[in-house]
């Protein structure tokens, strides 16, 4: 059983309820989609529990801030935490980071951080039958850290949902099973509380954090993906 996870951003304590759920469901195999790090405050804590499981990631656009040491162009708050998150990181971490795939393809099941137009940095916000690819019957995004799943036909599209910053109202961690070609979504309720003391005793502003036990993103707003 094979356990998709997406959106980890730094929040350790939603990755370790994440795991330990899906562990006690039977999974023995897991996958990052991407974003282990950014603006959440234990990147490195995040890292090594990945790397010491021997989870393999796909790199997510805020990865990618951390490998190219190139940084976020369309939020100076972003920007920020990633500045902090590459200070946190050890070489091991950051090395780690850098040997991320740009996608996995496995038969007609595709998996990437964005979208398949852009694997890095696509916004899946609504979907239809033509996203996918030739040959791709099974699809799985990340990015948007909103969990849905939606048929069209014979082919599936899922994103996850985020671990560790849920953007669609529901506060819980967000993960996805993938099993003998059926799919189920789980959440999975974490310390939030824990997250944001973290936050602030290394240093991050309050309003970094008030989206998680919202839900939402950091202003309050709430995400949707729409199938046409």
């Amino acid at each position: 059983m094979l356990a998709i996870l997406s959106d980890i951003h730094a929040n350790l304590t939603a990755l370790e309820a994440v795991l330990a759920d899906a562990r006690a469901r039977g999974c023995d195999s897991f996958i990052s989609l991407g974003d282990v790090v950014g603006y959440n405050a234990e990147p490195e804590e995040c890292c090594q529990i990945l790397m010491a499981s021997g989870i393999p990631n796909i790199l997510g656009n805020h990865d990618s801030y951390i490998t190219t040491g190139e940084n976020c162009t369309r939020s100076k708050v972003v920007a920020s935490i990633i500045d902090d998150h590459r200070a946190r990181l050890s070489e091991a971490s950051i090395a780690w980071l850098g040997r991320s795939a740009s996608f996995v393809r496995d038969g007609d099941v595709l998996m990437v951080h964005g979208g398949p137009e852009d694997p890095l940095d696509q916004y899946v916000r609504e979907v239809d039958a033509a996203i996918f690819p030739e040959g791709v019957n099974v699809l799985f995004v990340g990015h948007t850290h909103v969990q849905f799943q939606h048929r069209f036909g014979e082919k599936l599209f899922c994103n996850p949902g985020s671990v560790g910053q849920p953007r669609d109202g529901d506060p819980r961690a967000a993960y996805a099973i993938w099993h003998e070609r059926r799919l189920s979504l789980h959440r999975v309720r974490y310390d939030i509380d824990r997250t944001i003391s973290v936050m602030r005793a290394r240093g991050y502003e309050p309003f970094l954090a008030r989206g998680l036990p919202l839900g939402a993103q950091i202003n309050g707003r709430i995400d949707t993906i729409v199938a046409r």
